[in-house]
């Protein structure tokens, strides 16, 4: 009669396995905050190199990374496809004016912008491409806005508030905002207006961003300032009245209703 052999490492008494240990909170967290950029780096592993060959996508994915991570999907992609209408009304004007200009490029916390090789031929032609950014882009948040209506949702509510809010910051008659290329055509007295706006607002709510912006601004209009008398400069910027008061009237009442469709989207904080 043949005895079974059992091996000492299945012999009674003998564990295989370790006790599930319950795992440390912060290592949960830390797992849920790093998840993101996780995802992102194996995206970047396998279609970097191709995204690399078209910065524009490349860019934008990675703009909208940052913003889903920070505000979740409806708030990433929505910030970032008003960011691509508003851009897109420049491209769209500075091609309609045959000027060599690239496709958007994206920055996080910086918002997206296009680069020309050759500059408009005069301020009344700089001013449209400044002023076709804002006016595209507050139509793309006007149709968020209807279709927030539509639904009767908070959330798109609040991206076009937010869409609002970024055509009418670019406003403000300030370089490298669209509004002191608009100023250039309107009064380039505006540009100082614009840069004590902008002082004001780093007064009021100091941001890194907005110091950055303000010390942009003030560099570029004081050399333009200095600039202004040369013929060369003087040629630039001289507009037709009734250019000027056409782009005025469009500027003042964008603004305006800039305003208002921020006081119709604002969607109270729920504590």
């Amino acid at each position: 009669m043949s005895q079974l052999y059992t091996p000492p490492e299945f012999e009674p008494g003998f564990r295989d396995y370790e006790p599930i240990q319950p795992e440390p909170g912060w290592k949960a967290f830390a797992r849920k905050l790093w998840a993101p950029f996780v995802a992102i780096g194996a995206f970047l592993a396998k279609f970097g190199v191709v995204l690399l060959k078209f910065k524009f996508l490349f860019s934008m994915f990675v703009s909208a990374g940052v913003y889903v991570w920070i505000g979740g999907w409806a708030f990433g992609i929505g910030l970032v496809l008003l960011l691509l209408v508003h851009e897109m009304g420049h491209v769209f004007e500075a091609r309609h004016q045959g000027l060599p200009v690239s496709a958007p490029m994206f920055i996080p916390f910086m918002g997206a912008l296009i680069t020309m090789k050759k500059l408009p031929q005069d301020a009344w032609r700089e001013a449209r491409i400044g002023i076709a950014g804002p006016l595209l882009g507050s139509a793309g948040a006007a149709a968020v806005y209807a279709l927030a209506v539509a639904v009767d949702s908070r959330p798109l509510k609040a991206i076009a508030f937010l869409g609002f809010f970024i055509n009418l910051f670019n406003l403000i008659p300030a370089s490298p905002l669209d509004g002191g290329r608009i100023a250039a055509a309107l009064h380039p007295a505006m540009w100082f207006l614009g840069v004590f706006g902008l002082l004001a607002l780093v007064i009021y709510r100091p941001n890194p961003l907005l110091i950055l912006i303000l010390l942009l601004s003030a560099s570029e209009i004081w050399h333009r300032w200095q600039m202004r008398k040369l013929p060369q400069a003087q040629a630039y910027y001289r507009v037709a009245p009734r250019r000027r008061l056409a782009l005025g009237f469009v500027y003042f009442a964008l603004a305006v209703a800039l305003v208002f469709g921020m006081h119709a989207t604002h969607v109270p904080r729920s504590f």
